[in-house]
């Protein structure tokens, strides 16, 4: 399983060191339309390769989907804890019940009463 792993993740390196040579050239991103950064008198423009102007809308998007899952299933791990404390709370519930079945007993009995 391991050897699947390793070769499909060399496979994404190769992959992503094929298009980051392939999109060498300088690109300028604008975060405004010059149209309204003119008025305004702000033009924040950033001259970087194409493939990391890629790569981090990859990683951005990758970053919101994993923030979006998390509050999604916010619910799930509620309720999770919610049954774990209640498993925890009845586990001490049948403990305390079966020392208070076995009080005044001989040891061995309450052993072997334990056991099946």
């Amino acid at each position: 399983m391991k050897y699947i792993r390793y070769t499909f993740w060399g496979i994404v390196a190769i992959c992503l060191i094929i298009v980051g040579m392939a999109n060498r050239e300088i690109v300028t991103l604008r975060a405004l339309p010059e149209a309204l950064a003119t008025p305004l008198g702000i033009s924040p423009d950033i001259n970087m390769p194409l493939f990391m102007a890629i790569f981090i809308g990859v990683g951005i998007g990758l970053l919101i989907g994993f923030l979006w899952e998390w509050v999604r299933e916010h619910r799930i791990r509620s309720d999770a804890r919610a049954k774990s404390r209640e498993v925890d709370a009845l586990k001490r519930e049948v403990d305390a019940l079966k020392t208070e079945k076995h009080e005044g007993k001989d040891e061995i009995v309450a052993l072997l009463d334990k056991a099946s």
